[in-house]
């Protein structure tokens, strides 16, 4: 009983510390690329090129293969031994072993290899650009949650100001300085605050719910994550020229190392294609024996397997001379695919180039919002002081106060969210300067 207790003391207090956990984006992010399924999906694409090159590179290994048989022939049979028919019941076994070796294939099997390796390379850019994706949605759910968690300090900390012009008010009117209206107004006002309050909660819980769920976390009821230590960090991209951010970004993304290995890879089915047009070579070794218990000379099993083998070798040649016009359409069909991927390839680039220019204006857009934002901020911070100031000395009526401290609530929450926007839009710009989505600085 006593070891009972002890182990459901360990269960509870695990239980606690677990629940008082906050993930750090730097957490999520790395938890989202262990356990997401469609970062295992090409995980496992990338394994598969394993196999594909294995067998690419077995092509050039001999081909050998046994054979047994062992039979009961009655009636008129032929004696494998003699080959004479005889009409007698008798028992017979034989056996063989054949080899044969490619010497030429119109490299078919060294090309094959070539497009193994590159479409290994390809799989593991495309995990690359899946852990990118899957990173930067994480980072914006991430931010997300701490947009909404700071809107909701916002109006936490307006709304005890507010409780403590109630008391004031109170105060006040009790004295005869102010009317009993304004008193109506404040706690109207402090009656919306809390209608407020309880839906930002609301969304912050829904916020952390939606990240949870992306993580693929089930205990999303206890889930939270540090929403202290986060500000705006910019290692020096802003500063940079878009040219120079176009050319980095073509060396280093992904969606532009995936197409140029399509590219490659639909070359290569070019060359395979040709490469049926030539003849193959092969060479072949046979080596073959046989027993049967009806032997008229009446020897021994070992003894006829010795007497009675043969072996076979030799070249054999194969020329294409009429298929159909197969190899030739093949042929035609890979050019076609070949230069269906350079275009691929350039649109990846113009992509590319028009997602770099979007995001790059997106950044100079969004820090002008920000302080824009920060202005505005500072001014009716300013004239929400002023118009407190004058409330508390009875020189403006509780409607005049109100929509200043409404319009300074709404002058934080721009400066929360044009900061988040700012930062979030400041690393996707990051991410295609090729810095790995791990590496970022928040």
């Amino acid at each position: 009983m006593k070891k009972l207790v002890i182990i459901l003391i360990l269960l509870l207090a695990a239980t606690n510390i677990y629940a008082q956990k906050k993930w750090t984006l730097k957490e999520c992010v790395t938890y989202a690329l262990e356990n997401n399924i469609s970062v295992k999906q090409s995980e496992l694409d990338l394994e598969s090129t394993d196999a594909d090159k294995l067998a690419a590179i077995g092509n050039f290994l001999p081909s050998i293969n046994g054979s047994a048989s062992l039979s009961e022939n009655t009636g008129l049979s032929l004696n494998p031994t003699n080959n004479e028919l005889e009409n007698t019941t008798f028992g017979s076994a034989s056996g063989s072993i054949n080899v044969g070796y490619t010497l030429f294939d119109g490299l078919r099997n060294f090309r094959n290899v070539q497009r193994a390796k590159i479409s290994k390379l390809a799989a593991q850019h495309r995990l690359d650009k899946m852990k990118d994706d899957i990173s930067l949605f994480v980072a914006n759910a991430y931010l997300q949650v701490l947009l909404n968690k700071a809107n909701l300090d916002v109006l936490k900390a307006q709304n005890d100001v507010t409780k403590e012009q109630i008391s004031r008010t109170q105060d006040l009117v009790d004295a005869g300085v102010l009317p009993r209206g304004d008193l109506l107004e404040i706690q109207a006002t402090d009656a919306s605050e809390i209608q407020n309050i309880v839906t930002a909660e609301n969304t912050v819980q829904i916020s952390l719910i939606s990240l949870a769920q992306l993580l693929l976390i089930k205990e999303y009821e206890t889930f939270d994550i540090e929403d202290e230590g986060y500000d705006i960090v910019d290692d020096g991209i802003s500063s940079k020229s878009v040219a120079e951010i176009i050319a980095n970004a073509k060396e280093t993304r992904s969606e532009i190392k995936i197409a140029e290995s399509d590219v490659a890879i639909a070359e290569k089915d070019l060359q395979l294609a040709r490469g049926a047009y030539y003849p193959t070579l092969s060479a072949f070794f046979g080596y073959n024996t046989r027993y049967a218990d009806n032997d008229p000379l009446n020897r021994s099993f070992t003894e006829q397997l010795y007497l009675n083998d043969g072996i076979g070798y030799g070249l054999q040649l194969n020329v294409p001379v009429l298929n159909g016009l197969n190899v030739r359409s093949n042929v035609k069909r890979s050019k076609v695919n070949l230069q269906r991927s350079r275009y691929q390839l350039e649109q990846a680039q113009l992509d590319l180039e028009s997602n770099i220019y979007q995001a790059y204006v997106d950044v100079k857009g969004a820090y002008k919002a920000y302080e824009a934002a920060m202005k505005a901020f500072e001014s009716q911070e300013l004239a929400y002081q002023y118009a407190k100031d004058r409330y508390d000395v009875g020189l403006t009526n509780a409607f005049d106060f109100s929509q200043s401290k409404l319009r300074f609530d709404n002058a934080s929450i721009e400066v929360n969210r044009t900061k988040y926007d700012y930062i979030f839009k400041l690393k996707v710009l990051e991410l295609y300067f090729g810095i790995p989505a791990t590496e970022l600085k928040f």
